[in-house]
């Protein structure tokens, strides 16, 4: 397999660019990094093949979202275990993950086990969602929870260093 090594400043810009607006047409993408459609192509594919565009997505506006289907509660949850084994943080990590609430999830150190970033419909949402993360789960030690009123900032794309 192709090693990370092998980019040069034609991959950087188009990672730079995807990460920007993913909905950009090969064209686009070959115009503003001056190479032929196949090209662009070519080297977009190889992103691809070496793991470094993970996936595409639509990024939704939550606040009109919630205009439309209900208050929304955004919160970044801390959660610390009793057992910090690995068998024990795998585990509650795989719980986590499997929840469509949880959109994030970090196993950091130090400090907490765990810190969820979670999106749900509304309190009762969230205190269901913690009824099956937290609650039933007899290793759960600690939870801390903050309940966002205002997103200042929401950036997805990873600054790079353009060659």
């Amino acid at each position: 397999m192709e090693s990370y090594s092998s980019l040069d400043a034609v991959d950087l810009q188009l990672l730079d660019l995807l990460q920007r607006d993913a909905s950009l047409s090969n064209q686009a993408l070959a115009e503003q990094v001056h190479v032929s459609p196949p090209t662009c192509l070519r080297r977009v594919r190889r992103l691809h093949t070496l793991g470094l565009i993970e996936r595409q997505v639509a990024l939704l506006q939550p606040d009109r979202l919630a205009a439309l289907q209900g208050h929304g509660l955004a919160a970044i949850v801390e959660v610390a275990l009793d057992r910090q084994g690995a068998e024990h943080l795998d585990a509650f990590e795989a719980r986590a993950v499997a929840e469509d609430e949880v959109q994030q999830c970090w196993r950091v150190s130090p400090g907490p086990d765990f810190v969820l970033i979670v999106h749900t419909r509304d309190m009762p949402g969230y205190l269901a969602l913690s009824q099956r993360l937290f609650t039933q789960d007899a290793n759960v030690r600690n939870v801390k929870a903050f309940f966002s009123v205002h997103r200042a900032k929401f950036e997805t794309k990873i600054p790079l260093a353009l060659i």
